[in-house]
């Protein structure tokens, strides 16, 4: 649990630099897939209705 913690964390750093190449053992790889992917989506998610906010500031 720790290990896919720790990894989706590496795998999720908002610099491209900070994306390191993550090493895990198999059976969590598709783990942290999952995670990383879920983590990602709800970023795309909040920036959108961020963008959204600011529209209807504008108006």
């Amino acid at each position: 649990m720790k290990a896919i913690r720790k990894a989706v964390k590496k795998a999720t750093a908002k610099k491209s630099t900070a994306r390191k190449k993550v090493t895990v053992k198999k059976t969590t790889r598709k783990a942290v897939k999952k995670a990383v992917k879920k983590t990602t989506v709800k970023r795309a998610v909040k920036r959108k209705t961020a963008k959204k906010a600011t529209r209807r500031k504008k108006r």
